[in-house]
């Protein structure tokens, strides 16, 4: 399974807090974005339990102070890699 989670986090803790995240196996990609949220991370999961289980550890993490997750529904887009080698 594969989510994108958006994540608020307290004023000035972005650059310490994306280190400490990408030290997650389940994040394969993690960036600081301007807008509504300050960080994006793309998390991936074999374990059926996975997602929730880094979801609850983000809700409990002391600099979090929001997240929304998006679970990616397969078979609708996917990356340009995939798309052009027909894995799509």
């Amino acid at each position: 399974m594969q989510s994108y989670i958006l994540v608020n986090c307290n004023t000035g803790r972005e650059n310490e807090l994306i280190s400490e995240l990408k030290k997650f196996p389940e994040v394969t990609e993690i960036n600081g974005i301007w807008g509504k949220y300050d960080i994006i991370l793309k998390v991936c999961s074999d374990d059926p339990d996975g997602i929730d289980k880094i979801v609850s550890k983000l809700r409990n993490h002391k600099d979090i102070t929001n997240s929304d997750t998006m679970h990616v529904l397969y078979g609708q887009g996917g990356t340009i890699d995939e798309i052009e080698s027909g894995r799509q």
